[in-house]
């Protein structure tokens, strides 16, 4: 059952791969603006996939998160999310970015539970119009 309050850890090394200058998002060798978007989303989804009924999933909706802090490449960042909203089948995070130094980013992401086949096919149904 999704309650508010769930909270969950994961984390990523930076690596030459994920850093702004490898993902196009500017050119300096530290840990991208992209990449830490995708650690706040897999953060977010791995903290309620196990609350969800068979064939759910969630998908992202919403993200107004700022990046505060440059972290190099061999040093963790860690992203903690925290559920504060359910409301129906949409739910809102409060997440925080850090490493071993501190604060990296912090803001809040919003995610939706979809039935993963209807979504997939109705995504899909656009190839053929």
């Amino acid at each position: 059952m999704l309650e508010v309050g769930i909270t969950h850890t994961e984390s990523i090394m930076v690596t030459e791969q994920n850093t702004a200058a490898a993902l196009g998002s500017g050119t300096v060798k530290v840990f991208g603006t992209p990449a830490m978007i995708n650690l706040i989303e897999l953060t977010c989804a791995q903290s309620v996939q196990g609350e969800l009924e068979p064939g759910q999933t969630t998908v992202g909706t919403h993200l107004d998160i700022s990046h505060d802090a440059a972290t190099p490449i061999d040093m963790e960042a860690r992203c903690t999310s925290e559920l504060i909203e359910v409301d129906g089948r949409a739910l809102k995070f409060k997440v925080e970015v850090v490493d071993d130094l501190g604060v990296v980013g912090r803001g809040t992401h919003s995610r939706f539970i979809v039935d993963e086949e209807k979504f997939t096919t109705k995504a899909y149904a656009k190839l053929n119009q």
